[in-house]
């Protein structure tokens, strides 16, 4: 867990130790310390609150310019659905990629059209009487490693899918290869453009033994001012576009879920709401379904931090484009039955090391609760944040485990101070 390469990180230079990141971070992941904030990697899903709510502009994302491309010979981009909603009076989604084209790319493998595909195998997936249910999608990074760290018993609920963006950047691969045979693997790039910093940790790790096809991940919001000055609307333009109403639907939450033409599933959006369903879902404590979507950013994905638009006005805009298209175009040959291709399935699910553990013995955990518990009996109980950690409860924690004193609570020390003077 510790050779984790993050993509969310912090600029010391612009935070200023107030507690709004402190207040946001869902696994309790950030401390202020010396009068800034300090990010616990062991504990960072990567979901980028911390971004969206910081009013310094201190928590950034380590995406890749277009320059990272240049040295490969063939490139090749795979936009994820949400940038076509990035774009006001966009009627024709063929604009976006041709001006992919336009600014330097030699090819472009919608993520959407791989979303078809992964849809229709889903399908087939949750006929095997053997899966866990409810399956839960594989498709948001943050809420697989959120389940890592939070929700160890659900890791089997997973499903054993590898998500649309990895399909399309095989599949792309495969056809640079197929039209291109002169061509070496290292010759071939793969850009990924992405609304979400979670995309890019999933990149540099992998999931357990499978090592990302992806080259480079480039943020919606970089790219989208060069992809402005390309487009020309009223242009003649080639037909590029793949995709149809199934695959442009990922985008927004709910999306993926409907795709599976089956009414028992739930689709969840915001990384507390997601969690609360979590929740659920490991206490049994709630209706038998089938499938679970959930997605940590509000909307979906259209709510990345890395996006230029109103995830909403997003959301709209992509209704609109998905209203002349076909429901899919992307099916599974008729030789494939209901037989999943082995390239498109995990071989094995990552090892799990809750957070919550506070010691690898039983019994020192056991002792450890039981002082964080008396400890937090003496806390103002206020979570007030002044003394560098979330909430009380934190606090107990840090205070136990060593990484903070118990003079650090102003409120609990000025207390003490007022009724020793009144002594």
């Amino acid at each position: 867990m510790n050779t984790y390469e993050h993509s969310v990180y912090l600029d010391v230079a612009k935070c200023n130790g107030c507690t709004t990141c402190l207040k946001h971070c869902p696994t309790e992941a950030i401390r202020i310390r010396d009068n800034h904030a300090v990010i616990n990697g062991e504990r960072c899903i990567d979901c980028g609150e911390c971004i969206r709510v910081c009013p310094n502009n201190a928590k950034k994302a380590k995406c890749s310019k277009l320059s990272a491309m240049d040295k490969f010979k063939w490139k090749i981009a795979l936009p994820a659905p949400t940038l076509y909603g990035q774009f006001d009076n966009l009627d024709d989604v063929d604009y976006v990629l041709d001006g992919l084209l336009k600014i330097g790319f030699d090819d472009v493998f919608e993520v959407s059209a791989a979303a078809e595909l992964v849809s229709a195998y889903t399908r087939n997936y949750l006929k095997k009487q053997e899966v866990k249910k409810p399956v839960i999608s594989s498709a948001c990074p943050v809420i697989l490693r959120l389940i890592a760290l939070r929700f160890p018993s659900l890791k089997e609920n997973i499903i054993h899918m590898l998500p649309p963006m990895e399909v399309a950047a095989m599949l792309a691969r495969d056809k640079a290869k197929r039209e291109h045979p002169e061509l070496s693997d290292d010759e071939i790039g793969v850009c990924f453009i992405s609304p979400c910093p979670a995309k890019l940790s999933y990149v540099k790790n992998g999931f357990a033994d499978y090592k990302s096809q992806v080259d480079v991940v480039a943020a919606v919001n970089d790219i989208y001012f060069s992809l402005i000055s390309a487009m020309k609307y009223g242009e003649e333009i080639s037909t590029l576009s793949n995709s149809g109403v199934i695959g442009i639907g990922w985008a927004s939450s709910g999306g993926e879920a409907t795709a599976i033409f089956n009414e028992s599933y739930l689709a969840a959006d915001g990384i507390d709401n997601c969690i609360k369903v979590l929740d659920q879902i490991e206490n049994d404590n709630i209706p038998p379904l089938e499938f679970i979507e959930l997605n940590a950013c509000t909307g979906g994905c259209v709510g990345g931090v890395l996006t230029i638009q109103n995830p909403f006005i997003a959301k709209a805009r992509l209704q609109s484009l998905r209203r002349y298209l076909p429901v899919s175009r992307n099916f599974l040959s008729k030789d494939h039955g209901d037989e999943l291709p082995e390239n498109v399935l995990f071989k094995e699910m990552p090892a799990y090391k809750p957070i919550s553990r506070l010691s690898d013995s039983m019994q020192e955990s056991m002792r450890m609760m039981s002082e964080i518990q008396k400890l937090r009996k003496e806390l103002p109980c206020i979570d007030c944040g002044s003394c560098g950690a979330p909430n009380c409860r934190a606090f107990a924690e840090d205070v136990v485990k060593g990484n903070a004193v118990l003079s650090d609570c102003l409120i609990k020390t000025h207390r003490k101070g007022g009724e020793e003077n009144d002594g």
